[in-house]
């Protein structure tokens, strides 16, 4: 959130998601373009030290796919998705890191964290600035999100609005539904429920339908139901 530290709303809804027992989370940085892996990973530790675990990064282990295999919980920061797709492509890692998540371990990702837990990348804000050797991503859930949703454009900038670009994927992609996901809000799926934290609503998107705005206090379970 902007005003706040680094990671500071989250930090809390993930121990809620996570537990409070103390774990070895493994954290995945690739997404990151303009820091290293090493920085970007020392920014990270700090806040889940917060909540009693610890970040291990996985560019750091010698066999990060058995590193996949025995993780305790796994994250993934955000960045460019292009970037982060294309990393796990060519080391192999995403069908281990949805094996994983299917299994039970839990995950937790944010901006391109999230877009990479869903079908494809299609929704991502990033600029391509790689190759990602596919669209495809770890298809966690059935549904497209749209991370930092904004419902205007800033003032002078006379381009698309966040919600034209997602009707033109509607358009080519009818029956998906994507989530607007708004600044300070995260989706959780614990078994068969999807919730909203957060304080603000989250705009859902289907073609054919009048876009919804739905709050935390609605069930977004629907979702799960690939239309």
């Amino acid at each position: 959130m902007p005003g706040e530290p680094y990671l500071d709303f989250p930090k809390y809804e993930i121990q809620k998601f996570f537990g409070k027992k103390p774990l070895t989370v493994l954290f995945i940085p690739y997404a990151t373009v303009t820091l290293s892996y090493d920085t970007y990973t020392e920014k990270v530790k700090p806040r889940f030290a917060e909540i009693g675990y610890k970040i291990v990064g996985i560019h750091t282990l010698k066999n990060p796919l058995k590193a996949i295999e025995e993780a305790e919980a796994i994250v993934v920061g955000g960045g460019n998705t292009w970037k982060l797709v294309r990393m796990l492509h060519d080391l192999g890692q995403m069908p281990a890191i949805r094996e994983r998540v299917i299994s039970g371990v839990p995950y937790a990702g944010w901006s391109a964290g999230a877009n990479i837990a869903c079908p494809s990348l299609r929704t991502t804000n990033d600029m391509p600035i790689i190759d990602p050797k596919g669209f495809d991503c770890m298809d966690l859930v059935p549904f497209q999100i749209n991370p930092h949703y904004l419902d205007t454009n800033p003032k002078g900038h006379s381009g698309e609005t966040r919600e034209q670009r997602i009707l033109e994927f509607l358009e080519i992609n009818p029956g998906v539904h994507v989530v607007g996901l708004r600044e300070g809000t995260m989706l959780k799926l614990e078994g068969q429920t999807l919730t909203l934290a957060g304080n603000k609503t989250a705009r859902i998107f289907l073609k054919g339908e009048k876009a919804k705005e739905l709050s935390p206090e609605n069930d977004f379970s629907f979702l799960l139901n690939p239309c």
